[in-house]
């Protein structure tokens, strides 16, 4: 038989959106009830109650120099659990972690596929490398491959221009958004600079990864085209060594990195006040470990957000965009408790008191 958790009363006060809130839950079966269990006791929990925060940027099993081993991917999981991230889009990866699905001390993940990208132009054994007229049929099958999403790497450093640069040709992009959608799923890209916003926002794209390269021209577009934007802002902090890495070889990519680096807020803040849909990622895997999703909601705010707004982006708007529940009668009991009331102070998001998974206290 497996674990059969303790109902658990969680006395509250409970989050269930930006300005509602009620005094307790009760955690049955691994589900929320608003009724107290008919027999038995329960465990009581006391604190501040949100749904699972949410990493919608993030890549399990995957590191600097590729995939990785199962069981270094359950590692980057179960720190993503600890930080009280329950539910993680996972952005792109080589590696094929469906297994995770079967564990039920592992966060819920809703993937990608693979990064689909032009040939050598982009970080070696992450995604596949392929020619313009080879995106439609990659597009359909990372569709299918994926839970609802693709992801494109949009533009990446071309070392002839020696500066970043579209991927793909704009001409190609809308028939593969438009396969993507014909399949179910919504698309996404890593952005960095400015004119790859402009031919995705053309061709239909629903989300852009990063957004650093965000102009008052495109921020219009994008607020009335109603595209998101997962700005990654603990990432968008290493441009500098990026630059420095590049410095040699590619100065006018080096001065165009430190440039976005330098306004990075203030593109945020902008998109904000454009009334842009902005959600947290913090782009863990590759080059970060996990775990950062509290650093990314308190960046947020740096940006213009309100903490609540912040803290919104990371939880009940978060799960609403990505098509999953909070906190409702009946739903999986994927929560998380504080000691003080997060929307207030984001920084309590870095200190869970309890994380509840799938009904179990960890």
């Amino acid at each position: 038989m497996g674990y059969v958790a303790p109902p658990l009363h969680l006395t509250g006060p409970v989050l269930l959106g930006p300005d509602e809130e009620r005094d307790g839950l009760w955690v049955i079966d691994g589900r929320i009830s608003f009724s107290p269990p008919t027999a038995g006791e329960s465990v009581t929990l006391d604190g501040w109650v949100l749904p699972g925060l949410v990493d919608a940027h993030c890549h399990v099993g995957l590191e600097a120099q590729g995939g990785v081993p199962p069981e270094r991917a359950e590692e980057h999981a179960r720190a993503d659990r600890t930080a009280g991230a329950l539910l993680l889009r996972d952005a792109g990866s080589p590696v094929d972690t469906h297994w995770i699905d079967e564990r039920a001390d592992l966060p819920r993940i809703i993937r990608a596929g693979r990064h689909i990208a032009r040939t050598h132009r982009y970080i070696r054994n992450f995604a596949h490398e392929i020619e313009p007229e080879e995106l439609v049929e990659y597009v359909r099958r990372e569709a299918r491959r994926g839970d609802g999403w693709v992801k494109l790497v949009g533009d990446w450093i071309d070392r002839d221009a020696g500066d970043l640069a579209p991927s793909f040709p704009k001409e190609v992009l809308p028939a593969a958004i438009a396969a993507a959608h014909e399949e179910g799923a919504r698309v996404t890209a890593h952005c960095f600079g400015e004119q790859s916003l402009f031919d995705l926002a053309d061709a239909g794209i629903d989300c852009i990864e990063h957004a650093t390269g965000l102009t008052p021209e495109s921020i219009a577009l994008f607020a009335q085209r109603e595209i998101a934007i997962v700005p990654t802002l603990v990432n968008i902090a290493n441009f500098p060594k990026f630059a420095d890495a590049g410095e040699a070889k590619f100065p006018g990519y080096a001065a165009h990195m430190r440039d976005l680096y330098e306004r990075r807020f203030d593109t945020i803040a902008a998109a904000h006040d454009a009334g842009l849909d902005i959600y947290v990622g913090t782009d863990a895997g590759g080059q970060l470990p996990h775990g950062l999703v509290a650093q990314e909601v308190e960046a947020l705010t740096q940006a213009g957000l309100t903490p609540l707004e912040a803290l919104d982006a990371a939880t009940w708007k978060a799960r609403a965009w990505l098509m999953r529940p909070a906190i409702q009668e009946g739903a999986s009991a994927d929560l998380v408790v504080y000691e003080a009331d997060p929307r207030r102070d984001v920084r309590v998001l870095a200190d869970p008191k309890h994380v509840i998974l799938r009904g179990r206290s960890w």
